[in-house]
């Protein structure tokens, strides 16, 4: 699927980059491809960092997501840092 603008907030932002929470019904691997945040291509920098609430409506899953390239055409991320690990005790 695509990126919907309006499941992605600004949180914060400093002299280094902006903070952003999403939340989405896409897979971690759906949001992690090149070009899922062209609609908001014009906001993201290299270095923002996106907390992320995926599958929303599946498995949810719960991490973060770094801007690593954005050409003014195309954007990428990192790949979803999990922060949803097993809980043991």
């Amino acid at each position: 699927m695509a990126l919907t603008r309006t499941n992605l907030a600004k949180l914060a932002h400093s002299g280094v980059g902006s903070l952003y929470f999403l939340t989405s019904i896409d897979t971690a691997v759906e949001v992690g491809t090149i070009d899922y945040f062209l609609p908001v291509i014009d906001m993201l920098n290299v270095g923002d960092v996106i907390l992320a609430a995926v599958d929303t409506d599946g498995t949810p899953g719960f991490g973060i997501f770094v801007v690593n390239s954005n050409t003014g055409t195309a954007i990428d991320t990192a790949n979803m840092v999990d922060l949803a690990a097993a809980d043991t005790a």
